[in-house]
């Protein structure tokens, strides 16, 4: 039940990733840009720029558990800095349950609004809104089982040329979800997250996120239970613009359980791809 309890943890962590990784512009062609979006567990508060889009992957394996996760996210403008979209995919494997294999996870519809200030500001907040749609199998460990809604608010300060810091609080409520067994009950989750990233070089960061989770899981009809998560994960990210406007973006992290999460250990990849499109690009 535990190693269930975090894959799902996980994969809402994850599906809030559709917000977590909004780029600040389109790339400019002959110019180096800062890397101000690419983080892998915290949500910053920078939306898409009209015309930008993005598309972020990221895979995640728990050694202690042997759950891993891999995430696809694109990101679109909806006509200004003001408003986006995005839609979160996920496959994933649940470590306790060694005959599921390997299937997709529960899914995310994501909608935020720029409310203040944006990647070129001091301060910047863009609350989110999420529709999570239940397309994993709760029987194999690989979703909730129920539709829910997700909101986030992540706040971004500029601290100085070289460090910048992201702080997350938000909640999760799943009206109906269910477990293996097909027990049904509501269940709920909130979330804290904090990061500091040092902008070494302009295409070279070093980061240290932490984030924490305490979620509801179904343990028999309308009962359920409580347990938390707690992560420090340490990372780097370095970025290669191209003349045409694209910029690539890998990272590296490995979190660490602490707390509720001691002796749990992990790797996580990620790898970004944003460009123009003018497909995104707002018409009079």
């Amino acid at each position: 039940m535990l190693s269930s309890l975090r894959l799902v943890f996980v994969l809402l962590l994850l599906l809030s990733l559709g917000a977590a990784q909004e780029p600040v512009g389109p790339v400019p062609v002959q110019v180096p840009v800062l890397i101000q979006d690419n983080s892998f567990l915290i949500e910053e508060a920078y939306n898409q720029e009209d015309g930008v889009i993005q598309h972020i992957n990221t895979f995640q394996r728990l050694t202690g558990s042997g759950d891993w996760v891999y995430s696809e996210t694109d990101e679109w403008p909806v006509r200004s800095l003001k408003h986006q979209l995005s839609l979160t995919l996920i496959a994933a494997h649940a470590g306790g349950f060694p005959n599921s294999g390997t299937g997709w996870g529960d899914t995310a519809l994501n909608y935020r609004y720029q409310l203040l200030g944006s990647g070129q500001a001091r301060l910047a907040l863009a609350p989110r809104l999420s529709l999570l749609l239940p397309t994993g199998d709760p029987a194999l460990g690989r979703g909730s089982g129920g539709f829910g809604l997700q909101v986030n608010l992540p706040l971004s300060i500029q601290h100085s040329s070289h460090v910048v810091t992201h702080w997350n609080a938000g909640t999760t409520w799943i009206p109906q979800g269910r477990n293996d067994a097909n027990e049904s009950a509501a269940i709920r989750a909130v979330n804290l997250g904090q990061s500091v990233i040092w902008l070494a070089k302009p295409r070279l960061n070093f980061l240290v996120e932490t984030f924490w989770s305490a979620g509801e899981s179904v343990v028999s009809m309308d009962k359920t239970r409580w347990s938390q998560i707690l992560y420090l994960s340490p990372g780097i990210r370095w970025a290669h613009n191209f003349r045409n406007g694209l910029q690539i973006v890998p990272g590296i992290a490995a979190p660490i359980g602490i707390g509720p999460s001691s002796g749990e250990k992990g790797i996580m990849f990620y790898l970004s791809f944003e460009h123009p499109f003018g497909f995104a690009r707002s018409r009079p």
